[in-house]
């Protein structure tokens, strides 16, 4: 029987392991995924992408503090067959959505790689706080998955010893996607090296290798909570601290009045240009599928 207590899907949950200077997140999407999901009529290897992109979102999403801040992850490249993805993540809401060459994705199979779907492109990370401050970095779509480009990301232009694993499944009741994300964080004396650049630091070679044991199949388990994923990966360490996170929703944000005030902003003849036969303008959300007609 499960533990009404424990987290199992859909809420992000975070972690500590004090005695070795590090934190992590970890997390199981369900049936926010199936929703997210259903608003395009996805092929099987853009839904096994958009998973893993939306587990990835939370992950990295959830390392910001307070409710407004939030994380935006797009890949665009040149002539690939993916030409366009992006989700992002606001206080526990996820989106996403892929624009894609139907015809040419046909001709690789059920499980194509990276570098097949993408071909060369980047991966930009966008995180804007709470305060409205706004940084970005960007790294080449390279490696085997997403989650490898965004431990390049946190290397590279954060310099912090970072390990991600996603897993994604299609089931008889829909698709799953899970995820671990753990850092070093440890901090060095002022005016000394700080310590978390260190890939080789011993502390972090030993919950990097602690946390590279899971295994997809335990991510992806939804018998096993979260809480007992952590438990499994360093019950020996002195002292493991968890905290409970926000519950995941599907977070489009569109609305009437959002677009009417965005498309107000343009000049009246722009604004003209935009109308239909019937003095209406048209919007259509990629995030959510939904048109919206605007009398502007």
């Amino acid at each position: 029987m499960q533990d009404v207590s424990e987290t199992y899907s859909d809420k992000l949950m975070g972690f500590t392991v004090p005695g070795r200077s590090a934190r992590g997140r970890v997390v199981r999407l369900d049936s926010v995924l199936e929703q997210v999901l259903s608003a395009h009529d996805y092929p099987a290897p853009i839904t096994h992408l958009l998973g893993e992109a939306l587990t990835l979102g939370a992950l990295m999403g959830g390392l910001l503090k307070g409710e407004a801040a939030q994380m935006t992850m797009q890949a665009q490249t040149n002539g690939g067959i993916v030409s366009l993805l992006v989700c992002d993540y606001r206080g526990g809401a996820v989106r996403g959505y892929c624009d894609f060459d139907a015809e040419r994705l046909g001709s690789l199979g059920a499980n194509p790689s990276l570098s097949a779907l993408f071909g060369e492109g980047y991966l930009a990370m966008t995180f804007e706080t709470e305060g409205s401050q706004r940084y970005q970095g960007i790294v080449p779509l390279e490696g085997d998955s997403l989650a490898e480009a965004c431990e390049t990301y946190f290397s590279q232009s954060e310099q912090i010893p970072t390990l991600i694993r996603v897993a994604s499944r299609a089931g008889a009741k829909g698709r799953t996607a899970a995820g671990l994300l753990v850092q070093h964080l440890a901090d060095g004396e002022e005016g000394r090296e700080r310590l978390h650049v260190r890939m080789d630091h011993p502390d972090w070679e030993h919950v990097a290798v602690m946390a590279g044991s899971i295994s997809h199949d335990e991510l992806l388990d939804a018998d096993l909570s979260l809480e007992a994923i952590v438990w499994r990966l360093f019950h020996e360490e002195q002292e493991v601290r968890v905290q409970s996170g926000a519950g995941l929703t599907r977070g489009c944000r569109c609305s009437a009045e959002h677009y009417a005030t965005i498309i107000a902003r343009f000049p009246p003849e722009e604004q003209q240009a935009m109308r239909n036969d019937d003095g209406v303008v048209v919007v259509d959300c990629a995030f959510c599928s939904r048109l919206f007609e605007l009398a502007v």
